[in-house]
């Protein structure tokens, strides 16, 4: 019977109170959210440079935005690479058509009559090594191609000047170091497909960066202006603070 009473004492619509600790528990195992945890400062730039460059995603474009894979050897470990562009693909044109050629050239072989002094498996050899000279000719201005980069991090530019499998240069200034950025475009297809030479002036050790034939010049201009604005307002804030 005194549990009865005690139960009485209970009204059914008497506010249930929740206590402080438990309260304080929930509040502790609540998510924060993806979010809140981004710097502020690099997503607002994240944004716009991709407001200025656009997007790429296939790894053989020659103006990359923001690359996930790509590395080179001398990257530093915080280093990210903002933009890395190559040559335009319209300056492959020529030695695609002569590769294209060579690989036709042997069907004009029967044409010549003093091959055919020569046994078959000579003549065998012969074409063997010619498309052998083709294939390594076609493969190695691709590589020169590919290899020739020019990057944009969020430290410096860098020119990447791969010209044969044994001829690498390699050339960088710290954003800090750029005093003035021209372009040129010259010629119907350079203007008609839109690329040029990017001139860098720089007060490093090396005083010019050419950032020859690239895509869009005008967008690689604006990027290096936005990098220099935002490295002088981070020295202005240095030496106010």
């Amino acid at each position: 019977m005194n549990r009865s009473k005690d139960l009485d004492t209970i009204a059914p619509d008497d506010e249930i109170v929740v206590s402080k600790s438990i309260k304080e528990k929930k509040l502790e195992k609540k998510e924060i959210p993806i979010e809140e945890t981004k710097p502020i400062i690099n997503q607002d730039f994240d944004y716009s440079f991709h407001d200025i460059l656009g997007h790429t995603k296939s790894p053989f474009s020659a103006f990359l935005v923001h690359p996930k894979v790509l590395t080179f050897s001398e990257q530093d470990e915080a280093e990210e690479i903002y933009l890395a562009a190559r040559p335009h693909w319209i300056n492959n044109l020529s030695w695609v058509i002569l590769a294209t050629l060579m690989l036709f050239v042997p069907i004009f072989f029967k044409y010549f009559s003093f091959l055919n002094f020569f046994p078959v498996q000579y003549q065998l050899s012969a074409l063997l090594f010619w498309y052998i000279i083709t294939f390594i000719y076609a493969f190695e201005r691709f590589l020169s191609w590919y290899f020739n980069l020019f990057l944009v991090t969020n430290h410096r530019v860098v020119d990447i000047d791969f010209n044969n499998l044994l001829n690498k240069h390699f050339a960088t200034a710290n954003l800090n170091m750029i005093q003035d950025v021209s372009s040129s475009v010259r010629g119907v297809f350079g203007t008609f497909f839109n690329f040029g030479d990017v001139l860098i002036q720089t007060a490093s050790e090396k005083n010019q960066i050419n950032f020859e034939r690239v895509p869009n010049p005008e967008k690689i201009i604006k990027l290096l202006k936005e990098l220099r604005d935002l490295e002088e307002q981070k020295k202005g804030e240095q030496d106010n603070g």
